[in-house]
């Protein structure tokens, strides 16, 4: 009888021997993995830590370069408003002026283009089809080529301006002022103009013209001839 007890006790002891290799197997699995989820949480941390100053970066970074966008968008608005002024004035007078608003649409910039002319103390100001005719209207453009070609400096654009009847609508009175100052550009700026033209004004001007005839169906280009 005692044999039996001893073989039971041996066999329960057993069983429990096992069950408890079994629960520290288990437990040192599931430590492993408890062990392994720290490790994944601090990784994770330290990644969010990381991307919350990667983040914070790119937003100053972004309103560098807003801030940058903006100071050379109004650089470059106070050069053209400068020099369409100074063209405006040089034909039409000193009571006349150019001044650009920018506006943001949808992340946007949007520019109007406004002539300012003082009436005494009266202020009026206009969208440059509105004012004065199409006089105005070619001065001004005329005016706006020349003051983005300057004022685009990343790159600058180098060669020749281009102009094919640059100032067709304006007057007899003010057409000598416009072919005076297409020469100071040249000479301020140092850019060659190359103007097609029916206008003898500015052909008058020219350090060199060309007259182009047609005849017999063939055009004829005769050198050194000012209209």
């Amino acid at each position: 009888m005692l044999k039996g007890i001893l073989d039971t006790s041996s066999y329960l002891i057993g069983i429990l021997e096992e069950d408890i290799s079994l629960k520290e197997a288990r437990y040192n699995q599931q430590k492993g993995r408890r062990d392994q989820l720290r490790e994944s949480i601090s990784q994770k941390e330290n990644d969010l830590a990381e991307s919350i100053k990667k983040k914070e970066l790119l937003e100053e970074v972004n309103i560098l370069f807003h801030e940058t966008a903006d100071f050379a968008r109004d650089q470059s608005r106070q050069q053209i408003e400068s020099l369409v002024t100074k063209f405006l004035q040089y034909v039409f007078g000193e009571n006349f002026s150019f001044e650009i608003e920018l506006e943001q649409s949808r992340g946007q910039a949007w520019a109007e283009f406004y002539v300012v002319s003082n009436q005494g103390e009266y202020k009026v100001k206009n969208k440059p089809q509105d004012a004065r005719g199409g006089g105005v209207v070619d001065v001004v453009s005329l005016a706006l080529r020349v003051a983005v070609l300057e004022s685009h400096q990343s790159p600058p654009v180098d060669g020749p301006i281009i102009l094919d009847e640059p100032a067709k609508h304006v007057s007899e009175e003010y057409i000598v002022k416009v072919t005076k100052f297409l020469k100071e550009i040249n000479g301020l700026f140092g850019r060659q103009i190359i103007v097609v033209t029916h206008q003898g004004h500015l052909a008058q001007v020219a350090d060199k013209s060309f007259r182009v005839e047609l005849k017999e169906g063939k055009s004829e280009v005769i050198d050194g001839i000012l209209a």
